[in-house]
């Protein structure tokens, strides 16, 4: 399949490592005709994504990644919208305030197990952006702590490891409301991360749905075959689209660059006709 569109990655404005002008670019040069620019919890970087859309000609597709509670797995929806949602930044301040009261504590786990970072190190490393755990990663690799991001999630900072702290979040179908509230379409982000078996998966989905769940990004750079397979089916079965992206966060992120993974240009298109509907 001939990728047209990488439809989820983050920029600096969350816990990517480009600037929206610096992702853009790089889309530019994988010759993809669109960008999904999904930042977690944030729009604040669609406004120069779309600037720098125009400059390259990509069309720039603005959206935003929302974390839901879920245990025991992970679960973020992401939201594509047919231009900036206005007021959608505002109604996301409770989620940000949840990741800005978290990553105090996360450092203090780690200094109290002997890894001295402080959150001066963290947000130097930030910039301007929102403090994300790669960025903490990224403060114990420049330590000497862990060697790279792997070791930095696996020993200390992924779900149910010892540096781990919760964070406030909206419900599933909160989330899922929210997006659509503001005109956009909803779409369950890699399922796999959801931990539950096919039928399971699909009775969650299909309660998804009944909120207003209109997608299942099926193409995702750690879903086998078998899972995008099985995605595609639950997709047909509920009538729902589907989209696909690497979760670009910058090179040193899961292996796969800008591009290697996305939706051909028919998917593309029934995704820009739900966008525009």
């Amino acid at each position: 399949m001939q990728v047209h569109a990488d439809l989820h990655a983050h920029t600096n404005a969350s816990d990517g490592d480009l600037s929206p002008l610096e992702l853009v670019a790089l889309a530019k040069e994988k010759k993809l005709s669109a960008l999904g620019i999904t930042d977690h919890d944030t729009l604040m970087g669609v406004g120069e994504g779309l600037e720098a859309g125009g400059m390259y000609g990509i069309h720039i597709i603005p959206g935003v990644e929302i974390s839901a509670i879920y245990d025991p797995g992970t679960l973020h929806i992401l939201g594509y919208f047919r231009g900036y949602p206005v007021g959608l930044e505002m109604d996301l301040e409770y989620v940000q305030k949840g990741r800005s009261d978290r990553f105090p504590k996360i450092i203090e786990k780690l200094n109290a197990m002997g890894l001295k970072i402080t959150l001066t190190d963290v947000t130097e490393i930030a910039g301007g952006a929102q403090i994300g755990r790669p960025h903490i990663a990224k403060a114990l690799m420049k330590k000497g702590y862990v060697k790279d991001f792997d070791e930095a999630f696996d020993n200390y900072l992924a779900k149910g490891k010892p540096g781990y702290v919760e964070k406030k979040k909206l419900t599933c179908e909160k989330a899922t409301m929210l997006i659509n509230r503001h005109g956009g379409v909803p779409v369950l982000a890699h399922p796999f991360t959801l931990k539950l078996g096919d039928d399971d998966l699909k009775h969650f989905t299909l309660h998804l749905k009944q909120y207003g769940l209109m997608g299942i990004e099926a193409y995702y750079p750690e879903h086998t075959r078998e899972q995008t397979r099985l995605y595609k089916s639950i997709a047909k079965a509920l009538d729902l689209i589907l989209t696909g992206g690497t979760d670009y966060h910058g090179s040193d992120r899961n292996g796969a660059s800008l591009g290697d993974t996305g939706v051909d240009r028919g998917t593309l298109m029934t995704l820009l006709k739900c966008v525009e509907r």
